[in-house]
């Protein structure tokens, strides 16, 4: 899927996928031969993970550092309970 697809999905500007994959709220997408961003299903479940917990209030640092430690694997399971 394309950004603008992505944006349309899930209401997020394409600005604002932009910066949550810069700050590492997300993956980095993979990227065709071009250069162009291109989402799977998987990163859009993880974008509506984070835009559902901003929703609820979480702050940007702790969701950054929350997504931090989940990709670090279940060995961080307890440090990651709210």
């Amino acid at each position: 899927m394309l950004i603008s697809e992505v944006s349309d999905k899930t209401g997020l500007s394409q600005d604002t996928l932009r910066y949550y994959e810069r700050i590492g709220l997300i993956p980095r997408v993979k990227r065709s031969k071009s250069g162009i961003r291109e989402y799977d299903e998987l990163d859009c479940r993880r974008i509506e993970f984070a835009k559902c917990m901003r929703k609820a209030g979480l702050p940007i640092e702790v969701l950054i550092e929350y997504v931090a430690l989940y990709q670090q694997g279940d060995e961080t399971a307890q440090p990651r309970k709210f």
